[in-house]
């Protein structure tokens, strides 16, 4: 049996740690005058009384319980943080009706960065704040979710096993994962300090420069201006996110390995190596396609070939240029570049490199064993061999992503899109990214989709952003048979 009761702990609990930032936002509304900050007032009200109400002691003996709720804690944290951080565009106005609310919430905390807002910048400050906020926050629990297992509160030892089919190989940076959690959330901290402040000294204003690095470390792509980041052309800006934006798809604890001076550590990781490689060498291909456009210097075309290349590859979103009219080439490398995500243990979205390299590399092997059939070829990463089982769980993972991928394409498409858009969009909110092609590209917004194509991508974004199968699992029925 599913234990309600220390499920209804841990919601409190993620409840009132909202309840909290939403009340920084409020705070930032009210530095501004902004009559937005009773909206974000009654929300964090509303959102911290909940979560005292449903505030549940739990015996000695309930404290440790095993994956189902653990299942059921992780994808409804991400619901609830929705439903309840919808609360203040429907209270301030910004959204309409619940649809969009649910949807421009829902797309912050999943890092998505898919919008309704057509004119961001008429939105308070308060609320672009809280936009930025819900991605921060997303990054924060989808890095701690990525590694090993996830204890979902200190007090209660629930642990939901995730490498199986992550493919992870990283070495541990602490005994205990709370000392990991507490590391790597500090390294996530630090970072987004210092990206902020480097935008600062690139002339970026500081509430832009805040909102930004809040969004570029969660490779989320919420951005304070209609025209994203096109409306900063300097070039210190643009290189600024851009190393950010590379460094936020990185896995963090080879971060933190180089902090501490251990770069042999990251030389010697084969998904840095290959993570790095895929970023160059597209981001290079892409500039010198953008050479032959019209107008187009080299050093624009280094510029927006880099920048937007690694925003889609880490799934960010972020955007210097429109990249549907680069040609047919360059939109079908973007297409593609989708699925890459950023490595294992960052919160970039997609399908990870570790997969990509694992499941390459069993076909190269399957392929050699057509010629020798009695060969052991096992699938090694850093000379560590890879279980059968865990490639096995990967190709389903796979297999999962690309039926889900026709299966959302063809509802989109009832709508009445060409293949294209329900392709791209499809792809774009399971990769977590944002814009697509076609009618929902760069500069563009989700506004004009139909309510029951925004619930589609509602749930594509969910599925996304815990990988298919945490969300799947619950419509199984062994699920909930003792």
């Amino acid at each position: 049996m599913i234990n309600i009761r220390i499920i209804a702990r841990a919601f409190s609990q993620v409840l009132i740690f909202e309840g909290v930032f939403m009340l920084i936002s409020a705070g930032v509304s009210r530095i501004y005058g902004e009559p937005a900050a009773s909206s974000l007032l009654y929300s964090a009200i509303i959102t911290l009384i909940t979560g005292f109400l449903v505030f549940t002691p739990l015996r000695h003996e309930e404290r440790v319980y095993g994956t189902r709720e653990g299942f059921v804690i992780i994808t409804c944290i991400w619901l609830l943080f929705s439903a309840f951080g919808s609360l203040p565009y429907l209270f301030s106005s910004a959204a309409g009706n619940l649809t969009d609310a649910f949807f421009e919430s829902i797309s912050g905390f999943t890092t998505t960065g898919a919008t309704i807002f057509d004119d961001v910048e008429s939105l308070p400050k308060g609320i672009l704040f809280w936009r930025s906020l819900t991605q921060w926050l997303g990054g924060i629990a989808i890095i701690t979710l990525s590694f090993y297992v996830l204890p979902v509160i200190k007090s209660l030892n629930i642990q939901l096993t995730t490498t199986e089919f992550s493919g992870q190989m990283t070495d541990k940076i602490h005994p205990k994962v709370i000392g990991t959690m507490k590391r790597l959330i500090s390294i996530y901290i630090m970072l987004t300090i210092a990206e902020a402040l480097l935008l600062l000294i690139g002339k970026m204003p500081l509430f832009d420069a805040i909102c930004h690095s809040l969004s570029t470390m969660s490779t989320g792509g919420f951005s304070t201006r209609n025209h994203g980041l096109a409306a900063f052309p300097s070039p210190f800006i643009k290189a600024v996110i851009t190393i950010f934006m590379f460094v936020a798809g990185t896995n963090f604890a080879l971060i933190y390995f180089a902090i501490k001076g251990n770069f042999r550590k990251i030389i010697r990781n084969n998904e840095f190596v290959f993570y790095t490689l895929i970023a160059a060498g597209f981001s290079v291909l892409i500039a010198i396609l953008l050479t032959y456009g019209p107008g187009v210097s080299v050093s624009m075309a280094l510029s927006d070939g880099f920048f937007n290349t690694i925003s889609i590859i880490t799934t960010t979103g972020f955007y210097t240029s429109n990249f549907n009219e680069w040609g047919n080439l360059a939109v079908i490398i973007i297409f593609l570049l989708m699925f890459t995500g950023g490595m294992s243990g960052s919160a970039s979205g997609g399908i990870k490199v570790i997969r990509l390299m694992i499941v390459t590399k069993n076909v190269r092997n399957e392929s050699r064993r057509l010629l020798h059939p009695s060969a052991y070829l096992p699938v090694r990463i850093e000379q560590k061999r890879v279980s059968q089982n865990t490639v096995y769980n990967l190709l389903i993972f796979i297999i999962l992503y690309f039926f889900t991928l026709c299966a959302g394409s063809l509802l989109i498409s009832f709508l009445d899109y060409d293949v294209i858009t329900s392709f791209s969009t499809t792809a774009s909110m399971l990769g977590n990214i944002g814009p697509g092609l076609g009618s929902f590209g760069p500069f563009s917004s989700y506004s004009d989709m139909a309510s029951t194509g925004k619930w589609i991508l509602c749930g594509l974004m969910l599925m996304g952003r815990l990988e298919l199968l945490t969300v799947l699992v619950l419509f199984t029925r062994s699920f909930y048979k003792r």
